[in-house]
């Protein structure tokens, strides 16, 4: 068996919980053989459901580990959550990217571009092998889409600045070009239209409503328009890709990829701010 440790900020939370169930199948699907041994998280009290490390420890057969340290020394891979703190990810990766294991950092990677290059720099520092992405980058529905030129990606969530992640991902899995200038209008009171230009002529639109579906529309190269809602099992297959980079220490979404999410998702975030102003 190859260990997992789990770091993150609270222990029963949405991923955390469904992490082990989708290991074992992503195990099956590969024949590999890894489970989460090890979980460390700062906060002791789950805020979601007043759920305690050690009862959360006790539920799904993992060890507690008394420190960051203590867990990257025990496990062969590590898991960087806080999937709705990302300003926690740094101060993680500082004590945990050093141990040079195969690391995944869930989404957001950070709160900022700027953030994210220190991630990154940490990385490279250590030569610790990193991978970040959102769930929805592996939805199957993305590959009809290759060599789209312009996109429409509706989405939804709690909140834009955590969920918009989600459709960024996606758009530049496809658009493939650095965004160079973004705007937004605000409908209502929680609803957005986010636009963002590469500087290759191409565009992606983002419709964003907390209780919008997630779907994908757009025309491809050849004038033909293609629209579908995204219900592959997305979460299925990432894990399937964790468990692959834990196995090569190579991440299939490469760090430069990584940091154009960011900087998009800083572009848009900034072109909301500024609609709420108005």
């Amino acid at each position: 068996m190859k260990r997992i440790g789990l770091i993150d900020y609270y222990l029963s939370e949405w991923h955390a919980n469904h992490y082990p169930e989708w290991i074992r199948q992503a195990n099956e699907a590969l024949g590999t053989d890894y489970q989460i041994a090890f979980a460390w998280a700062e906060c002791e009290i789950s805020p979601i459901d007043g759920v305690s490390t050690d009862e959360w420890c006790e539920k799904n057969g993992v060890t507690r580990a008394e420190s960051i340290s203590a867990l990257c020394a025990g496990c062969d891979a590590i898991f960087i959550l806080a999937p709705s703190n990302p300003e926690k990810h740094l101060p993680y990766a500082k004590e945990a990217f050093p141990f040079a294991k195969p690391t995944f950092v869930d989404k957001t990677f950070a709160p900022s571009y700027a953030e994210a290059l220190e991630l990154v720099e940490l990385a490279n520092r250590f030569r610790t092998p990193v991978f970040s992405s959102s769930a929805l980058r592996f939805a199957e529905e993305l590959e009809r889409f290759e060599g789209v030129k312009d996109l429409i990606v509706t989405a939804g969530g709690n909140d834009l600045a955590e969920y918009l992640i989600h459709p960024v991902e996606m758009a530049v899995r496809l658009m493939k070009d650095r965004a160079v200038s973004a705007k937004a209008e605000r409908v209502g009171r929680c609803q957005y239209l986010l636009e963002a230009a590469t500087a290759n002529g191409k565009s992606v639109t983002v419709v964003y409503s907390k209780r919008m579906a997630y779907t994908i529309a757009g025309e491809l190269g050849d004038g033909k328009s293609l629209y579908t809602a995204v219900r592959s099992d997305f979460f299925g297959r990432l894990t399937q890709a964790i468990v692959g980079f834990f196995e090569s220490g190579v991440s299939p979404v490469p760090l430069t990829e990584t940091l154009e999410v960011m900087h998009l998702c800083d572009l848009m975030l900034a072109a909301a701010n500024e609609a709420e102003k108005r």
